[in-house]
C-alpha cells in the first residue's frame, strides 16, 4: 500500500481496533518516515509495524529498457529510468532511532548490518517470502516471522527475485507447505483475505495472523484516489503486469496495462521512476485507463467502511466461520 493508500490515520485505526497497523514506508525519505512514525504515535499508544522496500541491483537489459521509454514517449509526463536504494540507510537509521514494535521487509533479505541495528533496538523483524525457497533462506537469516505471500495478493510480489517461473503458490498453499517444514516459526498468511472467513481458513491452515491490505484501501483513513477506489469496488479482473514499475505486481486490468505489458522490461526501479510523474498526473484528472490500480483478486468484496469496523467484523466472522465449521465436523 505504499505510494498512496498507507497513512498514519489507516495503521493507527487498526493498531487501535485490536489488529496490527502497518506503516508503508515505500518510495519515502527517512525524515518522512519519521514524520509518519509522530503522527501515529500521536493518535495511539497500540503497537504498529513499518514495512521497508530492501534494495536489489538487479542486472537491467538497457537495450529492452531503452526500447520501452520510447514506446511511451506520447505520454509526454515521464520521468528518468533509474536505480536508487529508496533511501534504504536513511530508514533503517530511524527505525533503530523510533524502536518500533515491528519491522517488515520486501523485495530482497536485508543485509545483516540492518538486521542487527534493528534487533538491537528491541524490534520483531518479519520477512515477506513467495516460495518455500524463500522460506528457506529468510529463516536461515533468523526470522522472528515470515509473512507468506500468495500470488492473489494486490500490489507488488514480495519475491525475491523477479522471474517469469509461473503464477506463484496460493497463500493457502503456501501456508501449509512452509507450516509442514517450519511448524514452530510464527506464520503470517497474505494475498485475497478480504473477509472473516477468509481469515478463519489461514488461522484453521497453521498461520499465527492474517494479513489484510485491499480490504482497507476504500476505508476513509486510507488515501486511496477516487478512480482507484471506483475500480475497487466494481467486478472487474486482475492480472499481473510489469509495465507500471518494472517489477511484477497485481492489479486491476485497464488500457496501460493491455497495452504495455509485453513490452515491460524486468527493470525496477528504472521504470517505476520512468512512468511515475505520468501515474501522477493520470490519478489528478480521474483517468483510471492510465495509473496503476493496484488490488487482490477478491478486491470486489471491499467495504467502505472506517479502519476500526473492518477490523471489528473480521474478528466477529472469522469466529463466527470457525464455530461453524466445528459444527459440521461435529455433525
Amino acid at each position: 500500500m505504499a505510494g498512496g493508500p498507507s497513512t498514519a490515520e489507516l495503521a493507527a485505526a487498526v493498531s487501535g481496533a485490536g489488529g496490527l497497523g502497518f506503516l508503508a514506508a515505500g518510495y519515502k525519505t527517512g525524515d518522512a518516515l519519521r514524520e509518519d512514525i509522530a503522527a501515529l504515535r500521536a493518535l495511539t499508544d497500540a503497537p504498529f509495524g513499518v514495512n521497508l522496500f530492501v534494495p536489489r541491483e538487479d542486472v537491467i537489459d538497457e537495450a529492452v529498457l531503452a526500447a520501452y521509454v520510447e514506446r511511451l514517449r506520447e505520454f509526454g509526463e515521464l520521468g528518468e529510468p533509474r536505480w536508487d536504494d529508496d533511501y534504504w540507510q536513511e530508514k533503517v537509521d530511524v527505525l533503530a532511532v523510533e524502536r518500533v514494535p515491528v519491522v517488515s521487509f520486501t523485495f530482497a533479505l536485508p543485509d545483516e548490518a540492518a538486521l542487527r541495528a534493528l534487533r538491537d533496538a528491541g524490534s520483531e523483524l518479519w520477512m515477506t517470502v513467495t516460495s518455500v525457497e524463500e522460506a528457506r533462506s529468510a529463516v536461515s537469516l533468523g526470522f522472528d516471522a515470515l509473512v507468506l505471500q500468495g500470488v492473489e495478493a494486490g500490489g507488488h510480489r514480495g519475491s525475491l527475485t523477479d522471474s517469469d517461473d509461473g503464477e506463484g503458490l496460493s497463500a493457502l498453499a503456501l501456508l501449509r507447505l512452509v507450516s509442514s517444514e517450519f511448524p514452530d516459526l510464527p506464520l503470517v498468511a497474505a494475498g485475497g483475505i478480504a473477509d472473516g472467513p477468509a481469515v478463519a481458513a489461514v488461522l484453521a491452515g497453521g498461520a499465527a495472523a492474517a494479513q489484510v491490505g485491499t480490504a482497507f484501501m476504500l476505508s476513509p483513513e486510507a488515501a486511496t484516489s477516487g478512480a482507484h477506489r471506483e475500480a475497487i469496488g466494481e467486478d472487474a479482473r486482475t492480472a499481473l503486469t510489469r509495465a507500471f514499475s518494472g517489477r511484477t505486481a497485481r492489479g486491476i486490468v485497464n488500457r496501460f496495462m493491455r497495452d504495455h505489458e509485453e513490452a515491460a522490461p524486468v527493470a525496477y526501479p528504472h521504470v517505476h521512476h520512468l512512468t511515475s510523474p505520468m501515474r501522477a498526473e493520470a490519478r489528478k484528472r480521474g483517468d483510471r485507463d492510465a495509473f496503476n490500480l493496484w488490488a487482490g483478486q477478491t478486491h470486489r468484496l471491499a467495504n467502505p467502511e472506517p479502519a476500526a469496523d473492518i477490523v471489528r467484523r473480521l474478528s466477529a466472522d472469522a469466529r463466527e466461520a470457525l464455530e461453524r465449521a466445528s459444527r459440521r465436523l461435529n455433525d
